[in-house]
């Protein structure tokens, strides 16, 4: 390490640890025994009596497969989408592709609390509301997603699709054969943002759902924070947190090298 990278690697230290202070104290109150106190350091044994307390009073089983459902669809439905718009912009040469890049570069701006009453206008005479498809419906595009995969796109040789179409390839077998896997980081990248995104997603289920076999994880939470079953013990509530947050930690964890390299790939800063 030179010299002068000291201070900054000092910096960068101290503000990484201040930062996991939230999750370690989250972490260690989640397996100590309940308590109406808040208290920084665990206080007594380890133990699994927190975690089974809250799985066994609430449906969390059923919060996860409805939440797992959102996520994996809604990102099913994300990969086509942003797929052959990327591509579109990215290769294709029409009228007006500036100006629709453009439109969908403005998207990125707008935040989506913003939409919430217009879409669920939409999604009330649709007759969707209390349902899992009312809850991904307005996200099965993605301006981000566009724009990153634009960008990786961009970055593909012309001559491959060239290539591809002299051994006899239509249009999608080149995206698919060709861009997809040359834009493998990108699509984790995205991937990991729509992911953790959907499952943190609370204001919109929290609106559209009002039964439990549609709520998802994050509204169970708030729910069973306020509830009788929580009896005010920060220990239930950060045993709650843990089950949902864990699987998100783990999955930033396997994936974080190539989460980094995406986005330094594709020129985002």
């Amino acid at each position: 390490m030179r010299r002068n990278n000291i201070p900054l690697m000092t910096l960068a230290s101290f503000l990484a640890l201040v930062w996991l202070i939230p999750l370690v104290w989250m972490i260690g109150t989640a397996f100590t025994e309940a308590s109406f106190t808040m208290s920084i350091f665990p206080h007594t044994a380890p133990t699994l009596d927190n975690v089974n307390y809250v799985w066994g009073n609430v449906p969390f089983a059923r919060y996860y497969i409805n939440t797992i459902t959102v996520v994996v669809a809604t990102f099913g439905v994300q990969f086509l989408t942003v797929t052959l718009a990327a591509y579109a912009l990215a290769v294709l040469k029409f009228k007006g592709e500036k100006l629709v890049f453009l439109i969908i570069f403005v998207q990125i701006i707008i935040p989506n609390d913003v939409l919430i009453s217009p879409n669920y206008m939409i999604l009330s005479d649709l007759h969707l509301t209390d349902t899992k498809l009312g809850i991904m419906l307005p996200f099965f595009g993605s301006a981000f997603g566009i724009f990153l995969l634009r960008q990786m796109f961009k970055t593909v040789p012309k001559a491959l699709g060239e290539a591809a179409v002299i051994d006899g390839c239509n249009i999608l077998q080149i995206i698919f054969n060709v861009y997809v896997p040359s834009a493998k980081t990108a699509y984790i990248s995205f991937g990991l943002v729509s992911v953790s995104y959907h499952w943190n997603n609370f204001l919109w289920p929290l609106i559209v759902t009002n039964s439990p076999e549609n709520r998802t994880l994050t509204v169970g939470l708030a729910l069973f924070a306020k509830s009788k079953e929580a009896v005010m013990q920060w220990a239930n509530v950060c045993a709650a947190t843990f089950i949902i947050c864990a699987p998100l930690v783990l999955l930033f964890f396997i994936f974080q090298k190539k989460f980094i390299n995406s986005f330094v790939s594709s020129g985002i800063k």
